[in-house]
């Protein structure tokens, strides 16, 4: 879902110290001493910011810090649980604005954030277990859903505040205490959060954000006091996070990758089907793990839409992400830009037809960037038509804006080769053929699917993951499924002694 960040980078040296962001371990801001690592501005490549590494010592005090605040949270009634939960609420409708500037004027992130909130200020009513008089004479069954304990969550750069909300929300609610381990490359609001839920008046120790790299994560990994573990990246990490909690003996629910595709039929509204796929192939940078990277374009759908979507991309508004009218901003580092770059090298190298280069000025041919920000990541929309499963372009996540067309000769080869890829989060399909729309729903195997939806993130209390090796672990994000990923039944059985039959019992009990 986001590119790999889970190596271990050195600290930047300055000339100037940055403001530090901090740690933040049982309601307090800790500095940390670990090695400094700059926090750059994408859009200009420098340094706003720096955060100090955590390691296994700062993991070990957030962790006591969490545990020491378990108990006491887990006895509290759900619904006062969900009353503080409701005051960060009100605090991040009234600080939206202020989150949202410190994300890149993110306003839609924040509002699926804030919409994740919402359903956990419900959980009370998830909580509930089941009840059963008089199973078998005079003895009666009922279960409880309660807390792991303390749990973590690592999330990735691409929405520093919306993808923590699919976790520590729910974890909270439903009785745990909670350890986030931000993206190194924009840890700002994991902070900013985390001084509303104090202001919330959520215990101290409940909510602890520790920054870092590989070494945090690791010790997060290997804590056996860290009963379980969510996960948000691409899929070569989350199945290593998935391999090394399940070692450790942690529940584990790890989101990786996507190769989203969107199958366009020769019936479907062309204008709406292009305005889709510039939308959800270049929004974000395709820095998303939603966003559509390959076109399936199906019969003679490819002569009348190639040409509009090459003159909308070339039209695309790239630029500084804090201006209100960019459609696009900058990749998120310079060894992301690099990365992205040697694949569009690697689609020409293999055959692909490159329609738009985003290397270059659709206009000037020079090397892209855009006027006044020369030292930031940037990169145009890239176009391919003629790409083929065998092509790496096609197989593997690229998480840029680079959009790839293939073309089939009917419905059956959309669906054969959607269902051949490895990855499986989200895909779409535009058509107004309703049994195209229904075979397709039925058929395809893939998580989240969109009909003439091209980015289709379900609501709060659906649920989000992918299938295949876009998930590892048994449970989606949020919703329900978030809920039963956080606690776990427990069962009870009870008579009482006038009840009890006389004489040893020798089998387990039935219905008598």
């Amino acid at each position: 879902m986001a590119a790999s960040t889970l190596s271990s980078p050195a600290a930047a040296a300055h000339t100037a110290t940055p403001e530090l962001i901090p740690h933040w371990i049982g309601g307090q801001a800790v500095a940390g001493a670990g090695a400094r690592l700059a926090v750059l501005n994408p859009a200009t490549g420098a340094t706003l910011r720096e955060i100090a590494l955590g390691g296994v010592t700062e993991v070990a005090a957030a962790v006591a810090s969490a545990r020491a605040a378990w108990r006491a949270w887990a006895d509290t009634p759900p619904l006062r649980r969900t009353r503080v939960l409701a005051g960060f609420l009100a605090l991040l409708n009234r600080e939206r604005d202020a989150l949202a500037a410190l994300i890149t004027s993110a306003q839609g992130e924040v509002s699926r954030g804030i919409e994740i909130v919402e359903f956990a200020c419900g959980i009370p009513q998830l909580l509930k277990g089941d009840f059963t008089d008089q199973v078998s004479t005079g003895l009666d069954n009922w279960t409880l859903r309660q807390p792991l304990g303390v749990v973590a969550g690592i999330t990735p750069f691409n929405f520093p505040c919306m993808v923590p909300c699919w976790m520590f929300p729910l974890a909270i609610a439903c009785g745990n205490t909670f350890i986030l381990k931000p993206s190194e490359r924009d840890p700002s609001a994991s902070i900013f959060m985390a001084r509303l839920l104090e202001q919330a008046g959520l215990p101290a120790g409940v909510f602890n954000v520790i920054q870092g790299d590989k070494t945090a994560v690791d010790a997060l990994l290997d804590h056996p006091e860290v009963r379980a573990v969510s996960f948000v990246g691409s899929t070569p990490i989350a199945k290593y996070i998935a391999q090394r909690a399940v070692a450790a003996g942690k529940r584990v629910q790890a989101l990786g990758g996507a190769k989203n595709h969107m199958v366009v039929m020769p019936d479907a509204d062309l204008e709406q089907a292009a305005d889709a796929l510039i939308g959800a192939a270049y929004g974000s940078a395709g820095e998303r793990c939603m966003a559509v990277s390959v076109a399936v374009l199906v019969g003679n759908t490819a002569e009348a839409l190639m040409p509009k979507l090459a003159e909308r991309a070339r039209r695309l508004r790239i630029g500084n992400g804090m201006q209100s009218d960019a459609e696009m901003g900058p990749i998120i580092s310079q060894a992301a830009l690099e990365r992205i770059r040697g694949y569009i090298a690697d689609g020409v190298a293999s055959g692909a037809k490159l329609v738009l280069d985003g290397r270059r000025h659709p206009l000037s041919g020079a090397p892209f960037t855009v006027a006044g920000h020369e030292q930031g990541f940037w990169l145009g929309a890239t176009l391919f038509d003629h790409v083929t499963p065998q092509m790496r372009i096609y197989r593997e996540e690229i998480f840029g804006p680079v959009l790839s067309c293939v073309r089939v000769p009917d419905f059956a080869a959309a669906l054969e080769l959607v269902n051949a890829h490895t990855l499986a989060n989200g895909v779409a399909c535009y058509t107004r053929d309703g049994n195209i729309a229904r075979e397709f729903g039925r058929r395809i195997e893939v998580g989240m699917v969109g009909i003439n939806v091209p980015i289709p993130v379900p609501m709060a209390w659906h649920g989000f993951g992918g299938w295949k090796s876009s998930l590892f672990g048994d449970t989606h994000a949020y919703g329900e499924e978030g809920v039963r990923f956080y606690t776990r039944q427990k069962s009870v059985m009870q008579r009482w002694p006038e009840s009890t039959p006389k004489g040893a019992e020798f089998t387990m009990p039935t219905t008598k």
